[in-house]
């Protein structure tokens, strides 16, 4: 099995160079003509090929944009070399090596995947700012102590939170293993095992890297920026005063998530996950509403799904003497005496088969009798008075074509044109329609851009004329097809979406008590991440964004990532609050020491996700804005809800 994958694989590695290839030598020759007329390139191919480029260009630019942003961000947020230079760094090393894994199991990368370069710089970087920004407060607070005990006191903080925050992250990345959507899948154990590298790196390099530098003097510009009152304070002190709004403005926001919700939908366009000006989309719109549609239904019907035809021999037909025009009346109705008898027919090498006879080499198809043909007729007149249907292709097309020319057709006059027929005319208007003796195939391209097409409806619609008006028996009628496989995933994405983050919700809870040894702290500590993903999803409700594969992980990324301030701020805050006791107080040191590390963990994660606006696949650029969002949500969580359900329900117990 191994060997033979690997063959497989090998294929298809040189089958996408040849198509590549194949599709640049027909744009050189369309490049050509373009003056001459207008000419559009479509197809799978095409497609294809296109879309491999998306993901090298893709994986470029994101990786590009965002070392470029985290530079800035670090130089504006630290003021220091050295704060910039090595989180960068350890950040690089991490993509590096997962890349390098990558390449050497050969583990493809997909549209969807290929993001996984800038999240992982994005999640490295928040981790690294984690120990940054307690570094330097250990170094505020304690200008005695050595770079040693600097640099082993910060990681002994922080090793906790980081270790937990970071296997959090993993959970809900491989809760999108139990998707069952491949891509999907794949793109859940990349970053799973890159945010594994991404911790042992931030803690090894890190930390190795301060060891070899003497301890940095804080310059006017860095002091000047510690003394600043942080931004976060004010919202500790909005939380103490109008902590009911807070709890009014989530309870309404709830509220209005779970309806939208409620109109969430799958049903979406495959133009649409294209810009306008690519050439996929305008090849796709010419082929859907010029030339017939875009997307393959094929409908597979058994001569058994026939009212009274259910045996081997119901379904090959028999002819008697109606169908023979020139048969005469056989007055003594007797066997033929000399029909036992035909040496020389056997003996003649060019003996040509007996085209009316009974017993040929093949039984005659039942859906090359009248009666066949005439329910393929009636079914391929039906689809094609749909209005999502474009062109219709079946055995049909030969029988009409055969009345037009004869007049009319009975069951003898079909035998002989089915064994008249040259090679060449039957491979094109019977062998794709015709499977020996028992199957018909039907086949159809709907109009992807039809207004409010819905693909399972289309199916179902169909599938009940046929057996309803048509008496077809269901078990024996098959529908496949591109459209059938592309709905079958997107109706997946809704039971998808539930599993992974029902696996995401119960995986976190478990690690929280397990973290806080309280169920209420566990409780209180999952409720704004909750609300985060829920209102990202209840907005896509909203506004008409469908799922699919790309916006499907979005609201497991929002938990396994928001969570990460929820736990850096519980474990700030249950120390705080041994100090004196005081609920508030300790809000307010919180909001003042990792508050600030939180803000700028967020904002770097929101606008890192927001680079993926550049991408050229639309499924890339929701699934940056609508993560972004959704992190967005998550911090005024952790900085408003999370401190205001630890005020109400004060689950420390004070010595």
């Amino acid at each position: 099995m191994e060997r033979v994958s690997q063959e497989f694989l090998d294929y298809r590695t040189q089958s996408e160079a040849r198509g590549h290839q194949r599709v640049e030598r027909v744009r050189d020759v369309v490049e050509r003509y373009q003056d001459e007329a207008e000419i559009f390139v479509g197809g799978v191919s095409m497609i294809t090929a296109d879309m491999i480029s998306f993901i090298k260009k893709d994986l470029v630019i994101f990786g590009t944009a965002t070392v470029l942003f985290i530079i800035l961000v670090l130089a504006v947020i630290f003021r220091s070399l050295r704060f910039t230079v090595i989180p960068v760094v350890t950040c690089l090393t991490a993509v590096l090596v997962m890349l390098g894994m990558l390449s050497w199991l050969d583990w493809r990368l997909t549209v969807i995947s290929s993001n996984f370069v800038a999240l992982l710089l994005i999640i490295s970087l928040a981790i690294i700012i984690h120990l940054v920004v307690r570094y330097r407060e250990f170094a505020d607070e304690n200008p005695e102590w050595s770079q040693q005990r600097l640099v082993s006191e910060t990681v002994r903080f922080m090793v906790k939170p980081c270790l937990y925050t970071t296997l959090t992250t993993m959970v809900a990345f491989m809760s999108l293993v139990v998707s069952g959507i491949r891509p999907v899948i794949d793109f859940g154990w990349m970053m799973t095992i890159g945010l594994l590298f991404a911790l042992i790196l931030a803690f090894l390099f890190l930390p190795a890297s301060l060891m070899l530098l003497p301890r940095s003097k804080a310059n006017p510009r860095e002091q000047a920026a510690a003394n600043r009152k942080p931004l976060t304070l004010y919202c500790s002190q909005f939380v103490e005063y109008h902590g009911g709004v807070v709890l009014t403005v989530s309870l309404a926001l709830l509220v209005l998530s779970v309806w939208g919700i409620s109109r969430l939908q799958v049903e979406n366009r495959f133009i649409d996950y294209f810009h306008e000006s690519t050439e996929i989309y305008r090849g796709l719109s010419v082929i859907d509403q010029k030339l017939g549609g875009t997307t393959s239904l094929d409908i597979v019907i058994n001569a058994r799904a026939a009212s009274g035809f259910t045996t081997e021999e119901d379904i090959t037909p028999t002819f008697t003497d109606e169908d023979d025009p020139f048969a005469e009346a056989d007055h003594f109705d007797e066997s033929d005496p000399f029909g036992q008898l035909n040496p020389a027919a056997e003996e003649d090498p060019f003996a040509d088969a007996d085209p009316l006879s009974e017993h040929g080499d093949e039984s005659t198809s039942y859906w090359m009798t009248v009666a066949g043909l005439e329910q393929i007729e009636k079914i391929h007149d039906y689809l094609e008075t749909l209005p999502e249907v474009g062109k219709v292709q079946s055995l049909g097309i030969l029988y009409k074509v055969g009345k037009e020319l004869n007049g009319t057709l009975n069951n003898f006059e079909l035998a002989v044109m089915d064994k008249a027929l040259s090679p060449d005319v039957r491979k094109v208007l019977v062998d794709p329609y015709l499977n020996g003796a028992q199957e018909t195939r039907i086949t159809m391209r709907v109009k992807d851009s039809y207004p409010g097409l819905k693909r399972a409806e289309l199916v179902e619609r169909i599938r009940q004329h046929l057996t309803e008006d048509l008496s077809l028996d269901a078990e024996h009628v098959r529908f496949t097809g591109l459209l059938v496989l592309y709905n079958n995933m997107l109706q997946s994405l809704f039971s998808s979406q539930i599993v992974t983050l029902g696996v995401v919700f119960f995986c976190i809870m478990l690690m929280f008590v397990v973290l806080f040894r309280s169920v209420l702290v566990a409780l209180v500590a999952i409720l704004p991440n909750v609300l985060a993903a829920l209102s990202v999803l209840g907005g896509m409700g909203l506004i008409g964004i469908p799922l699919d594969m790309m916006t499907i992980t979005i609201a497991a990324i929002t938990v396994g990532i928001g969570v990460d301030d929820t736990i850096h701020y519980i474990h700030r805050f249950k120390k705080e609050v041994a100090i004196d006791g005081d609920y508030v107080a300790a809000m307010h040191r919180s909001h003042g020491s990792i508050g600030k590390a939180m803000y700028y963990t967020s904002v770097i994660i929101i606008f890192g996700f927001s680079i993926m606006v550049l991408s050229e696949f639309i499924p890339t650029i929701y699934f940056g804005l609508l993560t972004g969002l959704a992190m967005f949500a998550a911090l005024m969580g952790a900085l408003f809800l999370l401190p205001k359900l630890i005020l109400v329900v004060r689950p420390f117990k004070l010595a």
